[in-house]
């Protein structure tokens, strides 16, 4: 099972990479819930396929560049864990390296819990204010 679901997550990873957005919430049940953590409080995150695939639409396509950095993958039953870190570049004035540590829960195939950890005094100190503007919006 723990084999099984490190291939899963890996595919996710190399969808997101690609910036498959809707690759990326093929990989979420109907009801999988992703949130990132220091945002819970403020938002709900996105249930399900679409506004997974949404949500991510909203924060990653404008950037002129993304790039993941691969890291550990452990797994125990259900729940996967990665570490990486992603690159964020809005211009050449603008850009962050930053790390993430995500835990994940599958199920039949399906993530049903995409939790994000990560620094968000980091993302925000580095983006730009139309970029702020822009996610304020939302993805609904």
């Amino acid at each position: 099972m723990s084999d099984a679901n490190i291939a899963l997550i890996t595919e996710f990873w190399a969808a997101l990479a690609r910036r498959d957005f809707d690759a990326v919430g093929a990989f979420m049940a109907p009801d999988g819930h992703y949130i990132d953590v220091p945002v819970i409080d403020i938002e709900p995150g996105a249930i399900g396929p679409e506004a997974t695939a949404a949500r991510l639409r909203l924060g990653i396509e404008p950037l002129a560049a993304y790039e993941v950095h691969d890291g550990p993958i452990v797994a125990m039953g259900d729940y996967v864990i990665t570490e990486h870190a992603e690159t964020w570049t809005w211009d050449d004035t603008a850009t962050v390296k930053l790390p993430f540590a995500s835990v994940m829960e599958v199920h039949d195939g399906k993530v049903t819990r995409w939790w994000d950890y990560f620094d968000l005094s980091t993302l925000m100190n580095a983006a730009p204010a139309w970029w702020l503007d822009h996610i304020a919006g939302g993805y609904q």
